[in-house]
């Protein structure tokens, strides 16, 4: 998750998007279709996260494959690429993002809302990496029998994704938080029809590792719904300004990156196909242009 950060509107003058990646053979455009119209290694806490994810998918830890994140190794992976912060920090964190998006996620709204169309009535079980404080939880949790399992290293964005939950018309019962990275996802094999991310590839530690456990969960045929701010092209002012100040960023927006490349990342996952879209959104200033879309395993 970054902090949505203000620039001079002098970026605005920058070229309006990026050339999309070279495409694979297995690639599709999806522009057409929906541009047109993140403390403890306590044995308390491991108790925790294994009830909560057993009670929410019976395939969590039960005869996990080998391949999995287990218990330890997610609490330890959590340890080492996020460690723990004072509770003061990671609730001034939370709460800054649960009140500084507003103008983004309005802006962005069309596009998810036709991307998340995918998930209605298809997808019963959904685990969400970097689900902040839910803010797409709107987009989907509305199916009376979807159960959702939501992924953040922040312990204290629960309270705000739970909240977003109740709002979507999410039952609780339907709902888990884990506190877990990407890289590590406390989730066995195949275990579910879907996989969220947006705004969260810019700031885990390692993008392939993170893509890598996204295609161990899903199950065959699964699908995963995405949302990323990239760099801008080559030799823009922008991308001048996201050099400048991407260092800075890193520091007070919890590991945010402005120039990566993601679309490349998720293009050279291994999915079985890849519908990539691009998008320059105007209040997103740095972060900013944006690829969106779906991958299917």
């Amino acid at each position: 998750m970054i902090l949505n950060s203000s620039v001079s509107s002098v970026i605005n003058t920058t070229c309006s998007s990026r050339k999309t990646p070279p495409t694979s053979r297995n690639q599709l455009s999806i522009n057409e279709q929906l541009c047109g119209g993140k403390s403890c290694c306590c044995g308390s806490r491991r108790h925790f996260i294994e009830g909560a994810a057993t009670a929410l998918f019976p395939l969590v830890y039960s005869s996990t494959p080998s391949s999995a994140s287990s218990p330890s190794d997610s609490m330890a992976m959590l340890n080492r690429l996020h460690p723990p912060r004072p509770d003061w920090y990671e609730e001034f964190y939370a709460s800054v993002m649960n009140s500084s998006m507003k103008s983004y996620e309005a802006e962005v709204a069309g596009y998810k809302s036709q991307l998340f169309d995918n998930l209605r009535g298809k997808a019963k079980k959904v685990l969400e990496i970097g689900i902040g404080t839910g803010p797409n939880l709107k987009y989907y949790a509305a199916d009376t029998d979807v159960q959702v399992l939501g992924v953040d290293p922040n312990r204290k964005m629960e309270k705000y994704a739970q909240t977003a939950a109740v709002a979507a018309g999410l039952p609780l019962t339907n709902f888990k938080f884990l506190q877990a990275v990407g890289e590590a996802i406390p989730v066995s094999d195949a275990s579910v029809d879907a996989v969220v991310g947006t705004l969260v590839l810019c700031s885990v530690k390692d993008v392939d590792m993170t893509l890598q456990e996204v295609r161990r969960v899903l199950k065959p045929g699964g699908i995963y719904l995405f949302v990323e701010h990239v760099a801008a092209k080559d030799g823009t002012f922008l991308k001048f300004w996201q050099n400048v100040v991407d260092p800075l960023q890193q520091i007070v927006s919890d590991g945010c990156h402005l120039t990566r490349q993601t679309g490349n990342n998720i293009s050279e996952a291994g999915f079985s196909s890849v519908e990539l879209g691009n998008a320059f959104l105007s209040n997103a200033s740095l972060i900013s242009p944006h690829v969106y879309g779906i991958a299917h395993k």
